[in-house]
């Protein structure tokens, strides 16, 4: 490390040989793989820094969690009493008044995350695989943003994946090709009646059930938002909705995912839920119904944040900014202009145009005198804490809403009622919401 001696901040200066840190960081990552590896792995890969993309990719087995020792509980209980003192300081520190004391505020953000991880990682150790599933699975090594060591396990390649799918689906194939045909009790047309009635049943049955009813959604949409807990399971459900989520659109679409403040946090909230769900999905629904209403709530909020969409290949008005104006949200909090993340993708005069725009005339002079690296380089300098936002992201416009209704004039009223019938509907044209109008068919 190269040292400022005349900086205030006791870690202020930068890494010299940043080749020789990445090296020496891989050879102990490699030795603490020995041990993971004798777990029974497939494969083991080591990263020097999270690869949400990799790890995106793959599938993941499925796992028990045992129940843990009288000690284990009474060490379990006493991480969870450190977590919970930490959080607790730090909570009031930031609900304190007066001038903020960064050094003290950054000691207890480290001791809270530090006590988290500690649970995490001795909760981890009541998690098993099957020995022979474990065969055709690995797990990744890597260190967090904090240089911390972490551990991903039961991880399924998806180019290995399909193969036992194949085996499985040709020895189903050949067990029903065994099977003697046997003719049915009812035919299709009863059998189709009698469930249209049972089907009937159950609606009005649930509909007089709201937690039920939202337990059993949650049940559909669980499996789909976590596939990494749930990738092997293959059920049938009663509710017909199509759940889709758009976490690996997110990674797939911005290759600085992984960096946002948004993603971190959804991740977060991710293997919280993950680390409380059972293993098995036949287990969801007897779990959801024993779980209080802010479990049920937060987990379908979580849930339902999954499934919504908004990406465009093109600046114009998305039903996402219908939520985004609901709940206010400011982007420049969640995005910041950087070189990876917008200079690099423009030409140089828009870069030039941009810092014109947030910074000054001189400064955009400046830019324009550089090459496009070094011009990148430099907006990013001027421009990260800037909350300035592409056009793309200022375009809170929502899509106009066309709505197709009929209006039957009775064919005895005069012409004084159809002008007094005319006169409200134009009244009611408008008090009509803004963005949306009615459309009368020919």
């Amino acid at each position: 490390m190269r040292r400022d001696l005349f900086s205030d901040d006791a870690n202020a200066g930068y890494l010299e040989d940043a080749e020789l840190l990445h090296r020496l960081a891989s050879e102990r990552l490699i030795e603490l793989t020995q041990a993971v590896g004798n777990e029974g792995w497939q494969w083991i890969e080591t990263r020097t820094q999270y690869p949400p993309m990799e790890i995106l990719r793959c599938g993941r087995i499925g796992s028990t969690t045992r129940k843990p020792t009288k000690d284990e509980k009474a060490e379990l209980a006493a991480l969870t009493a450190t977590n919970d003192a930490a959080q607790a300081a730090l909570n009031a520190y930031y609900d304190e008044d007066g001038e903020p004391d960064e050094e003290r505020g950054e000691r207890l953000e480290a001791e809270a995350t530090a006590a988290t991880f500690s649970v995490d990682q001795y909760a981890v150790r009541f998690e098993a695989f099957d020995p022979e599933e474990m065969k055709q699975a690995g797990a990744y090594v890597y260190l967090d943003d904090d240089g911390r060591v972490c551990i991903e396990r039961g991880l399924v390649r998806r180019e290995e994946a399909p193969t036992a799918q194949v085996r499985a689906t040709h020895a189903v194939s050949a067990g029903a090709a065994r099977a003697p045909k046997e003719r049915p009790l009812h035919g299709e047309k009863l059998c189709k009646r009698l469930t249209a009635h049972r089907t009937a049943a159950v609606q009005i049955e649930l509909a007089q059930q709201p937690t039920v009813a939202l337990a059993v959604l949650m049940q559909r949409m669980i499996p789909v938002v976590f596939d990494d807990v749930y990738g092997r399971a293959y059920l049938d459900y009663a509710i017909r909705i199509d759940v889709h989520t758009t976490r690996e659109a997110l990674v797939s679409n911005a290759d600085d995912m992984g960096e946002s403040v948004a993603w971190k946090a959804l991740e977060g909230e991710r293997e919280k839920w993950s680390r409380m769900l059972p293993r098995r999905a036949a287990d969801l629904l007897p779990w959801l119904l024993e779980q209080g209403e802010d479990v049920l709530s937060n987990l379908f909020a979580f849930c339902v944040a999954a499934t919504v969409d908004g990406i465009s290949g093109a600046d114009r008005p998305h039903a996402v900014n219908e939520i985004s104006n609901t709940l206010a949200v400011d982007l420049s909090r969640y995005w910041k202009p950087t070189r990876s993340g917008y200079f690099e993708h423009v030409a140089k005069d828009r870069i030039a145009a941009v810092v014109g725009e947030s910074v000054s005339p001189q400064a955009a002079s400046e830019v324009r005198g550089m090459k496009k690296d070094a011009a990148a380089t430099t907006a990013e300098l001027r421009m990260t804490d800037s909350g300035w936002l592409p056009e793309v992201l200022r375009n809170r416009k929502v899509p106009e809403r066309v709505t197709y209704g009929y209006h039957e004039d009775d064919e005895g009223e005069d012409d004084e009622n159809g002008d007094a019938a005319a006169a409200a509907d134009e009244v009611s044209e408008a008090q009509a919401s803004p963005g949306e109008k009615e459309v009368e068919p020919y």
